[in-house]
């Protein structure tokens, strides 16, 4: 796990709770911010993935199983998200969005944990 990577996964994902809580504070429906933030989170999160499952023939941390499950969670959060979004009609999609960021925000700094717990 590189930790400058879970910076910029945290500011990205910050950045969309903030345009997510906007959008519904405006009472306005998602548009092409929203869905580039996502896509950005996405890029990241994917890449922070193939970085730490690659580093996993090296160094595994002592909580495998958790790590993995908290690794394929926090890739499929951004597209759950999305297509909520996507779905509701309402000025509540910006919620979804919002959930979904602080979700992965959260997510990524306990992958780093786990990680690090092992001194991997």
């Amino acid at each position: 796990m590189q930790p400058g990577l879970v910076v910029v996964t945290t500011v990205v994902a910050v950045l969309l709770v903030v345009a997510g809580v906007a959008s519904t504070l405006a009472r306005r429906r998602i548009g092409l911010v929203h869905l580039v933030l996502a896509g950005v989170l996405e890029a990241l999160l994917l890449v922070q993935a193939v970085v730490a499952l690659a580093a996993l023939d090296a160094d595994t941390p002592a909580d495998t199983p958790t790590f993995l499950g908290y690794l394929s969670g926090v890739v499929l959060i951004p597209v759950a998200g999305v297509l909520w979004a996507r779905t509701e009609v309402t000025r509540w999609a910006g919620t979804v969005l919002a959930v979904a960021g602080a979700s992965v925000g959260v997510m990524v700094w306990r992958l780093l944990e786990l990680w690090e717990a092992t001194g991997a």
